[in-house]
């Protein structure tokens, strides 16, 4: 990412503005903008996606998870890109894609609050 804000740098501070000084006075605004843009909202993103990357790398059978569809259950199989999911009350078991689990309790702390 900061290759690409340090090409916009150099890119803007070669632009000839009219009037020649006036050309950093127009640089900078843009670049304090792209930085608050970037701490504003890339950076935390960036975050968030490497935690749930994270949160799926850890997944195990016995954690119970909630899928983005609002599926609730309890990991019984992993593979590579999917997961099998024991549901209650009748103990169906429904495979679904990794990538659609949104939050883990582990088998210890579901314990605690069931």
């Amino acid at each position: 990412m900061s290759e690409s804000l340090a090409a916009l740098v150099i890119v803007l501070v070669q632009a000839k503005a009219p009037g020649g000084a006036a050309g950093v006075g127009f640089v900078l605004p843009l670049i304090l903008i792209f930085g608050v843009f970037y701490f504003l909202l890339i950076m935390p993103q960036q975050r968030r996606q490497k935690k749930w990357q994270q949160m799926l790398g850890e997944l195990k059978t016995g954690d119970r998870v909630v899928t983005s569809g609002g599926l609730r259950g309890t990991i019984i199989a992993l593979r590579d890109d999917y997961v099998h999911l024991r549901v209650p009350p009748d103990n169906l078991r429904v495979e679904v894609a990794r990538s659609a689990v949104v939050s883990v309790t582990t088998g210890e702390e579901a314990a605690k609050t069931a």
